[in-house]
């Protein structure tokens, strides 16, 4: 990997909100009627942001571009990624716009979300400018779909990143708005790390399997990462194919960002240049260690303990 005296390993490109989180709810709300929450979180949200901090506790240097709103949720945002190391001197904070919030009521190890994006809708392509890609070796983008504004300039944003001599990866996580609109087989060339779930890469295909989709799109792809929760992930490249089991909980407090926190698992082996296995495995294993607390960033507290829970899981597994 180029560019080793970058100022940072990673730029990420993505939506900011906060996440209201309900949990412990015994059955999914009806109209005119109401259920209990046994536990409540106002915590940090946003796949993107989930994924920036969790990689700065694993030990990358990360510096994050997004849109807020100047009020208290912002205030929380900022505050939380700056106190895992990551750099927010490129987010935009605006006194027009209102900082997003997600409310997701947690049932186990699955839930349900509403969105209000505020800022996260106004970021653009052309905020992201050359000399702040520049500062970084790779790029990561989440949520495209969330991002009305950035998305019709992602294909730029992904050519220009990869000019300057960055490495990238893209989660397009779920389309709110169910189009499935993405011009994957102009943008896929640029992408070095592609790392949808099982039903995302299904709906951009528009088809019925894994199989199938990675048919389709691999003369676009250089590696594709397919999460599928419990039953683990599987790589596809021209080299090779990787299957990697979950490492399971017995007690899981919430799946909340678990995919992100894979994305920093794989990442943080990948900017060091291990192999795709061991790639892998510490994206798994980070999955495992997010579902241990509420929040995408509730058990990724410190480097120490973090790398002390990922021997444990893997002590285990053997």
């Amino acid at each position: 990997m180029n560019n080793t005296n970058k100022k940072y390993d990673v730029l990420v490109v993505g939506e900011l909100n906060v996440d209201l989180i309900l949990s412990g709810i015994e059955k999914f709300p009806e109209i005119g009627k109401e259920v209990f929450s046994n536990d409540m979180l106002l915590t940090l949200g946003s796949s993107s942001a989930i994924f920036a901090n969790n990689l700065s506790i694993w030990g990358a240097k990360v510096a994050f571009m997004g849109k807020l709103g100047k009020d208290a949720y912002s205030d929380l945002v900022l505050n939380t990624l700056r106190r895992s190391g990551v750099n927010t001197e490129n987010i935009i904070v605006s006194d027009k716009s209102k900082t997003g919030i997600t409310v997701a009521l947690s049932y186990g190890d699955d839930r349900a979300m509403v969105t209000y994006p505020g800022a996260m809708s106004e970021l653009k392509e052309m905020d992201i400018e050359d000399s702040v890609l520049n500062q970084a070796r790779h790029l990561h983008v989440s949520s495209v779909f969330m991002q009305e504004s950035l998305k019709p300039g992602i294909l730029k944003l992904f050519k220009r990143a990869k000019q300057l001599g960055l490495t990238t990866s893209l989660d397009t996580q779920w389309d709110p708005f169910e189009k499935w609109d993405l011009d994957y087989k102009n943008l896929l060339p640029f992408v070095d790390i592609f790392l949808p779930n099982e039903a995302e890469l299904i709906h951009i295909v528009k088809t019925s399997s894994i199989k199938e989709a990675v048919d389709i799109i691999k003369d676009y792809t250089n590696i594709v990462v397919v999460k599928q929760s419990v039953k683990g992930s599987e790589l596809f490249s021209k080299e090779k194919n990787i299957f990697q089991p979950a490492f399971l909980n017995d007690e899981v407090v919430d799946a909340i960002g678990a995919g992100d926190s894979f994305n920093a698992g794989f990442l943080k082996e990948f900017l060091k240049r291990s192999d795709l296995k061991t790639c892998m495995e510490q994206g798994a294993v980070s999955g495992a260690i997010n579902t241990t607390a509420h929040g995408g960033t509730g058990a990724f507290n410190n480097k120490k303990e973090v790398h002390d829970m990922a021997s444990k899981i893997l002590n285990n597994s053997k």
